[in-house]
């Protein structure tokens, strides 16, 4: 299932409040930065911090 584009827009990590990179394959929303990801549940994203998980993404 696709996020719709103009919600990616708008979209921010709640913990830095910069943007989040859309992984459709993996149906999460990532900070690089941060090295984390927000799962998205039936097209919902769950932007709770305390549901935040690790994601191997290279933070820089």
């Amino acid at each position: 299932m696709s996020l719709d584009p103009q919600l990616l827009d708008i979209l921010v990590c709640p913990q830095d409040k910069g943007p989040l990179r859309y992984s459709e394959e993996e149906q999460l929303l990532i900070n690089e930065r941060l090295g984390i990801a927000y799962r998205i549940d039936e097209g919902i994203p769950v932007l709770l911090i305390d549901e935040a998980q690790p994601h191997p993404a290279a933070s820089n």
